[in-house]
């Protein structure tokens, strides 16, 4: 049974006030949070919490990093936005700064992460009529099933979830969907003389932290190589430290021809996202083609920075690392009857629930609210686990001894 609980009179005013004037396009755990500070999370009635969110990913550094708040504060207060009308005396720095940090010729700042999902996607069909030769509005991109890059009328025109694309049509041509993992299916698509680009996920994280088989990526980059087909890693969630590695084709020493990154490039407090490629691709783009009112603002420049800094500075690729083993090790170790399957990398980490009860994963994030911890399911039966880089070894045990607990309370 799941602990009884009831909300107090502060969370249901704001509970209410989101439910009468929010559009309903989110189903959240009945929590209202007003402050975090590293791996925690208070509630409005001062109730702390882990987080086993991190924002999808976008805390990486925790919440309220002093050195990335301090960056924001400092830089708030002198300048914000000018827009690429003018020059700025960040956007050069920090260009300069992520591609010596990523390896690229170039930057193209964006904002969230689906717009860089967006750039992207141009930048890989304007190459492909620029430079590869490919016949006017012929060009053809592969994605994956199950694949998550966002929410836009185009991304989710290349969605394989119904409930991202029914009654939202009609859809964006010139995408072919094969199976994740499946280098054959890969190999197959890529006969195609229209092919641009593959784009990936290198990890699968909506769809419940799905990890291909190991070689998958570097196998691909190479056909796609072999096929002179870009390809694009949407390292969004996976990326920056969050697997184990900076990157996580960097697992497989695989170097994408365009790379995705967002979320944690503002340690979570603004929306700041970056596509990275070389000059054959990232210079076919011209003024007019492309461009964004924020995009490489001085605000989110100068965050971006701190906030790359930060990871390098405090070993969080290689404390993810060695969390996330204590993690699926501790989490193994319960032996649930309840849980089929404990998969991840680094601390990008999910369970899948076994139970008869259709809203398993749901009751049981209940459950671990109760007691303390904060996680959301995906796909029904599904809860990622992947709390801030910072959690010490000690709190990863005292996480799955809540888990242990939940498990008890709300299957019991």
């Amino acid at each position: 049974m799941i602990p009884s609980f009831t909300i107090s009179k502060k969370s249901q005013h704001y509970l209410a006030l989101e439910e009468q004037y929010g559009a309903h396009n989110y189903h959240p755990l009945p929590v209202v949070l007003d402050r975090g500070e590293g791996v925690y999370l208070w509630d409005v009635d001062g109730k702390r919490y882990y987080d086993f969110l991190s924002g999808y990913s976008a805390v990486n550094q925790g919440h309220c990093h002093p050195r990335i708040i301090a960056t924001l504060i400092e830089q708030a207060q002198k300048l914000t936005l000018t827009s690429r009308a003018f020059y700025n005396d960040l956007l050069g720095e920090y260009a300069k700064y992520i591609t010596d940090y990523f390896g690229y010729d170039k930057v193209l700042p964006m904002n969230t992460g689906v717009e860089a999902v967006e750039t992207a996607l141009k930048l890989c069909r304007h190459w492909a009529y620029l430079i590869k030769g490919i016949p006017e509005n012929k060009a053809k991109i592969i994605v994956c099933a199950n694949n998550f890059h966002g929410r836009t009328l185009n991304v989710i025109s290349f969605s394989t979830d119904p409930t991202a694309r029914n009654d939202f049509g009609p859809f964006m041509p010139g995408y072919e969907v094969i199976p994740f993992n499946n280098l054959s299916a890969l190999e197959q698509a890529l006969q195609d003389k229209n092919v641009a680009g593959f784009l990936v996920e290198p990890i699968q994280g909506e769809a419940g932290v799905v990890v291909p088989e190991e070689g998958y990526l570097a196998k691909a980059k190479q056909y796609c190589q072999d096929a002179n087909v870009l390809f694009i890693a949407d390292e969004i969630q996976t990326g920056l430290a969050r697997t184990g590695k900076m990157l996580a084709c960097d697992h497989e020493s695989v170097r994408p021809d365009i790379l995705i990154l967002g979320k944690a490039l503002s340690g979570g407090t603004l929306p700041i996202s970056a596509v990275l490629a070389d000059d054959e691709i990232m210079l076919t783009i011209k003024p007019g083609e492309h461009g964004s009112t924020y995009g490489g603002n001085p605000l989110a420049c100068k965050v971006a920075i701190t906030s790359l800094q930060v990871l390098k500075d405090e070993n969080m690729a290689e404390h993810a690392a060695e969390m996330g083993i204590l993690l699926r090790l501790g989490l193994q170790d319960l032996h649930s009857p309840y849980i089929t399957t404990v998969r991840g990398k680094g601390l990008l980490n999910a369970i899948i629930i076994q139970h008869k009860n259709p809203e398993a994963a749901w009751d049981l994030c209940l459950a671990l609210k109760e007691n303390g911890l904060l996680a959301k399911p995906t796909h029904g039966d599904k809860i990622r686990f992947a709390p801030p880089l910072p959690i010490t070894s000690g709190q990863v045990a005292d996480c799955v001894e809540i888990i242990k607990r939940s498990l008890e309370q709300a299957f019991s």
